[in-house]
């Protein structure tokens, strides 16, 4: 996933992220730093090898592993567990290439994609393409999915029992794609992976195990909270660093050790 400086640079600049460029040593990959616009450098994150955190969720149940894709959709597209199917316009099942090493799981949809019916559309999903892009992945090389497949009224947060009776849904998407590593971006997707009620700031920089398959996962700031926050972009900027670190680990590891897979 290594990708030439200069046009790395630009993605950053696309997101907003400001680059400086040491005049001591020739340009390189690890030489492009982001650093907030009029703020001092962050402090470094923890590396993606840090141990799980004691707050790492059970096991979850594993699901039905002849399930198959058609069967979810049609599943999903008339379900009728919670209120939210009086509201909807359409579900917003999932995008993106279903054996991809890299899962997103995010919130809920928004207006956009309760109107598209796909996750990650409108202003928060042309800056997730910039930052997927940031670490060499096009967003059909990556599974996006959402907790909730129904957009709530108002942008309102899901109420416990929406995301409860939504869930064995993602759990079968994510039994389906197996992938390497999950990226939670946002609150209400890391609370609920994880089962805690620890702010995202707090997870970020760490990596948790998620299910029977024991596949890593690590949380970074939802793209929409972004959009209203960018002195936070260099964050995550480091955030998908260690994606990209850990992807390339387990995409090397000797067969039978690489996360999902």
């Amino acid at each position: 996933m290594r990708m030439d400086p200069e046009l790395r640079c630009r993605y950053l600049h696309a997101m907003g992220v400001q680059v400086w460029r040491s005049r001591l040593a020739p340009e390189t990959d690890s030489g492009l730093d982001p650093v907030p616009q009029g703020q001092p450098e962050p402090a470094p994150a923890p590396t993606p090898s840090a141990q799980v955190s004691a707050e790492a969720p059970a096991p979850l149940a594993r699901v039905n592993p002849d399930l198959d894709w058609e069967t979810l959709a049609a599943d999903v597209a008339g379900c009728r567990a919670c209120g939210l199917c009086e509201t909807r316009t359409q579900t917003v099942f999932g995008v993106g290439n279903r054996q991809a090493d890299l899962m997103i799981v995010g919130e809920a949809p928004g207006v956009d994609e309760d109107r598209a019916g796909e996750p990650f559309v409108g202003r928060a999903g042309r800056l997730l393409n910039l930052m997927l892009a940031a670490i060499g992945l096009r967003r059909d090389q990556v599974y996006i999915a959402n907790i909730l497949k129904c957009h709530p009224p108002g942008n309102r947060d899901p109420s416990p029992e929406e995301a409860q009776r939504c869930e064995p849904f993602l759990l079968h998407q994510i039994e389906l794609v197996r992938p390497r590593l999950v990226l939670s971006v946002g609150r209400i997707s890391a609370q609920n992976l994880l089962r805690t009620g620890t702010a995202v700031g707090r997870l970020r920089g760490q990596w948790f195990e998620l299910g029977p398959d024991r596949t890593p996962l690590t949380v970074t700031y939802h793209p929409a909270y972004l959009l209203r926050s960018p002195e936070q972009k260099a964050l995550v900027w480091q955030d998908l660093q260690g994606v990209a670190r850990k992807l390339r680990e387990l995409q090397n590891a000797p067969a039978g050790r690489s996360g999902g897979r």
